[in-house]
């Protein structure tokens, strides 16, 4: 579907697109390649992914998390913009479940280099 999305946003441009955990079941490889996409999508139209993939995180030009608390009488959500070591620890949290493993942040900054360099090309 995200291929399809991508072929008709060059010829008839969508204004906004919403996804919603467009990479399940995938990872890797093809979870770099949506991301790929979706940043290419983004050049045409307004892009707003849900994903727990750092793969795909990694080509956002704006990450945001968005939390729930649901520990008082009613669940409250928030959400916050992430930048600079903000983002590369939820990053490596998202690869490892970890924020501050050393393997997972060197990770979490391979894959934000890549999206960095595809969004300078």
């Amino acid at each position: 579907m995200l291929a399809l999305e991508v072929v008709v946003a060059a010829s008839d441009p969508v204004p906004t697109f919403v996804f919603d955990e467009v990479d399940a079941g995938v990872g890797g490889a093809a979870a770099i390649e949506i991301g790929r996409r979706l940043a290419r999508l983004s050049h045409t139209s307004q892009v707003i992914v849900v994903t727990h993939l750092a793969q795909v995180a990694a080509f956002a030009g704006n990450h945001l998390r968005v939390a729930k608390d649901a520990s008082g009488e009613f669940t409250e959500s928030s959400c916050v913009s992430l930048a600079g070591e903000e983002r590369l620890g939820e990053m490596a949290r998202l690869l490892s479940g970890l924020s501050d493993s050393r393997s997972a942040l060197q990770h979490a900054a391979e894959l934000l280099d890549l999206g960095a360099a595809e969004a300078a090309s």
